[in-house]
């Protein structure tokens, strides 16, 4: 009898709550709220690493540039946030229908449906705010942007750069966005880019390169045979803070790419994102740190910094399915191709200042191409056809772009103030006057 008795309390308290728990659903509203919280939570840690791209260029340029390299980095955040509302968004995501852009016109927030007039939640379709989805998604605008401006720093005019920055947010970025994630053509023939290595870094990395081989190298920063000089940067301190501050963001921008929280199933993918997105930055620094003592004798700082950023840009086009080992390879093998791709761009003359080109294209090519090796639905032939199609759109797209504003306002600003230094040319005001000697104005 006492046994009996046991087991009717044993069914009572294990056995029938977890029947309950198994028939029970999460309400429509409730993961609507989840959904449209992770987007925000997403949106303004992505919006926080615009201020890591401009610490960590501020500190990687020379004293002379800090001051421009911070005016531009929050100018082109502004003008992502207008470009993206005026047209970007539609552009990327409205009537794409397999296509390869939407159409044209502002966007306009429609939560109508969502709440009867009375304010209860109706919407039981709607996975998240429009509000929240045009939040998120334009503040990935921004990054691409930012890859740019670190590249071809140092030496081109504020003014045309920005106009460049309404072109590529305006145009270039949404019409790439919509070839995959507004559902495009690229979306149909079953390519895969999770959260953005191709589609953010790559874009970004192929319209840097377009501008580097236009602009040219800065003055001095190869001698008569060709060997680059060095041109240190005017604070590792703050370029350590940049990448922790792009690594810390990262987890936003990987994690709320899952696009939903609202059940058990999406919070546990989002955890294990956060923690792939975590272990292959660790693993791309640890590898870099290894490769400049091998090559170099020595650990070299800035190249440990861009280590960590290559693995977070490696793992961004399948932070999901892979495990954590493999996570670390990932970020590992990206880690070791932008260390390679460095010393490749000197022999080549090609002047990237903050090695946009090594972390954010070399890499995020990688992390596409490893998308097969833990999502099976992945295709490698797929894969490449997407890489190609990205380069080539985005090359034309922005060597026309850069071409056309060389002949409206110049690229480059004048030898003499390029000597003097930017700052002077372009903002008329040091960031470090107590430290850097400038020309009588």
């Amino acid at each position: 009898m006492r046994q009996l008795k046991s087991l009717f309390v044993f069914f009572t308290l294990a056995v029938l709550p977890a029947m309950a728990l198994a028939e029970t659903t999460v309400p429509v509203e409730t993961q609507f709220v989840f959904n449209t919280l992770l987007l925000l939570i997403g949106g303004f840690l992505v919006m926080f690493m615009a201020a890591g791209f401009c610490m960590l260029e501020a500190g990687l340029v020379r004293s002379s540039s800090v001051s421009t390299i911070c005016i531009k980095n929050i100018a082109l955040y502004a003008i992502a946030g207008i470009m993206f509302y005026l047209c970007g968004y539609h552009l990327m995501y409205t009537g794409v229908d397999g296509g390869y852009f939407g159409s044209f016109g502002l966007f306009e927030v429609d939560d109508s449906k969502l709440l009867s007039i009375e304010g209860t939640y109706i919407g039981e379709a709607a996975k998240y705010s429009t509000g929240a989805d045009w939040f998120f998604q334009m503040v990935f605008v921004g990054t691409a942007a930012s890859i740019v401006s670190g590249a071809v720093a140092e030496r081109v005019k504020m003014w045309s750069f920005l106009l460049f920055v309404v072109i590529m947010t305006a145009f270039i970025y949404p019409v790439v966005g919509a070839w995959h994630w507004g559902g495009g053509w690229l979306k149909a023939m079953g390519f895969f880019d999770f959260a953005g290595s191709s589609i953010v870094h790559s874009v970004g990395g192929w319209a840097a390169l377009a501008g580097l081989l236009m602009i040219g190298p800065r003055m001095g920063r190869y001698n008569k045979q060709g060997k680059p000089m060095p041109m240190p940067g005017s604070s590792l301190p703050l370029a350590a803070l940049g990448t922790f501050i792009l690594w810390f963001g990262w987890f936003g921008f990987n994690g709320a790419s899952q696009l939903a929280l609202g059940t058990a199933a999406d919070a546990a993918s989002v955890a294990i994102i956060f923690i792939n997105t975590n272990i292959s930055a660790s693993a791309g620094l640890v590898a870099a740190m290894i490769m400049t003592q091998l090559i170099y004798r020595k650990i070299d700082p800035t190249i440990t910094l861009n280590g960590a950023l290559a693995g977070l840009v490696s793992i961004t086009a399948e932070p999901l399915t892979p495990t954590l080992g493999e996570a670390a390879m990932i970020g590992a093998v990206g880690s070791v191709l932008m260390t390679l791709t460095i010393p490749l761009l000197d022999r080549l003359k090609i002047d990237d200042v903050v090695g946009a080109i090594p972390v954010h294209l070399v890499a995020g090519i990688w992390g596409t191409l490893a998308v097969p090796i833990t999502n099976p639905e992945a295709v490698f032939s797929t894969q490449i056809i997407g890489i190609i199609s990205i380069a080539a759109f985005v090359l034309v797209a922005s060597t026309l772009a850069w071409t056309l504003i060389h002949f409206i306002l110049g690229l480059r600003i004048s030898e003499d103030m390029e000597r003097a230094g930017i700052d002077i040319a372009e903002v008329g005001l040091d960031a470090y006057p107590e430290f850097v000697r400038t020309t009588q104005r």
